[in-house]
């Protein structure tokens, strides 16, 4: 009688097992990013010339809400804080977390980690007609001068903003929709074009309009007030709750827009609401506080590096991460060389130059392997 082979075992049941370390990164980020900004905010609120001690910011800012509490504070700590410190405190806030969900945004949209909002022309474009209001002494300027006042240069800056922006929009568009190598390529060449003409203005200025104009572009968040945070709170507001709805769509994207397309995804118009959303959230901000490099470009990347490609994790935490880091850099500006002030361009670019060249060095050498 033949042999019967022998039937294989049946496969044992996997056993659970923890998560891995990604998932409890994820889980655990957005909650940390939160808890991190809270404390920034009470220190950065607290440090500078009149130092004001965490629980008599807390007394302050319950007392303002109407909460009688045993925190006990001083009357000019009261002032320095409600009229200066937290205006300052609460632009940062706002800026930090734009410039960090545009970042996100153009990264997810150019499908390029190393991407930044300056493609599109933003900053430079801002930058131009900061310069041009700055140097350009002629009767229309005069005129919305006086109509405008102090707010003319950050009116300037946004509708250059604004400007250059819709220029590389226009000239990426082939057969009715935006082309985004065509739209890179285009950034490129209308970023040459405002930077060169930016110098040509820089070159024609007097010295003090050329103090102006270094002061501007490195940056700085001295001329916080209320009136400014609640002229900017509408504006950076829609880029804040509206970018990070877009995460399910920017993760279709990215498997490629034929791709999306079939999917149901609306690639062209997602384009167009990430462009004009990452455009006011950047020349908002740039036209408030001049130019804060690389907030926009590592913050999203390491965001994505501890919490991976989900840009419904990778949104939120960026604008959580931006405003962290944008509040922690403004009260190193404040403190370091008190009571002189830095700029907090040179900061943000201090701090995100290595952190980005450690970035490209950290993939070149996965590369290799």
């Amino acid at each position: 009688m033949p042999a019967v082979a022998e039937l294989p075992a049946p496969p044992k049941t996997a056993t659970p097992v923890a998560l891995p370390p990604t998932n409890w990164r994820r889980r655990l980020l957005l909650p940390g990013l939160a808890g991190l900004l809270v404390g920034a905010v009470l220190l950065s609120a607290g440090a500078g010339a009149v130092p004001i001690p965490v629980p008599a910011v807390l007394g302050i800012l319950l007392h303002k809400l109407g909460l009688t509490t045993g925190l006990s504070f001083e009357l000019q700590q009261e002032a320095v804080l409600w009229a200066i410190r937290l205006p300052r405190v609460c632009l940062g806030v706002l800026i930090g977390a734009a410039l960090g969900l545009a970042g996100a945004a153009m990264q997810g949209l150019f499908r390029n980690p190393l991407a930044d909002p300056g493609l599109i022309g933003v900053s430079t474009g801002a930058s131009l007609a900061a310069v041009a209001t700055i140097v350009l002494e002629v009767t229309v300027l005069a005129a919305v001068r006086e109509w405008l006042g102090f707010y003319v240069l950050a009116v300037a800056a946004f509708l250059g903003a604004c400007g250059t922006t819709l220029l590389v929009y226009r000239l990426s568009r082939e057969s009715g929709r935006a082309v985004v190598g065509t739209m890179l390529l285009a950034g490129i060449a209308v970023n040459s074009l405002a930077g060169a003409l930016t110098g040509l203005l820089t070159y024609a200025a007097t010295d003090e309009q050329l103090r102006s104009i270094t002061f501007w572009g490195l940056g700085s968040l001295g001329g916080a007030s209320w009136p400014t945070v609640l002229g900017v709170l509408p504006l950076l507001a829609l880029p804040i709750l509206l970018l990070p709805r877009l995460g399910k769509s920017l993760n279709l994207l990215a498997l490629g827009e034929e791709q999306a397309a079939h999917l149901g995804l609306p690639v062209t118009r997602l384009k167009r609401q990430l462009i004009v959303l990452a455009t006011l959230a950047v020349g908002t901000s740039v036209a408030v506080a001049g130019t804060i490099g690389f907030l926009g470009l590592v913050v999203p990347h390491l965001v994505r590096l501890a919490a991976g490609p989900d840009h419904r994790v990778v949104l939120p935490g960026a604008a959580l991460g931006g405003a962290l880091v944008l509040t922690l850099a403004d009260m190193l500006a404040r403190t370091v060389v008190a009571p002189a002030e830095l700029p907090i361009g040179i900061l943000t670019a201090l701090l995100g130059a290595p952190v980005f060249l450690w970035i490209l060095l950290r993939e070149k050498r996965q590369r290799r392997v």
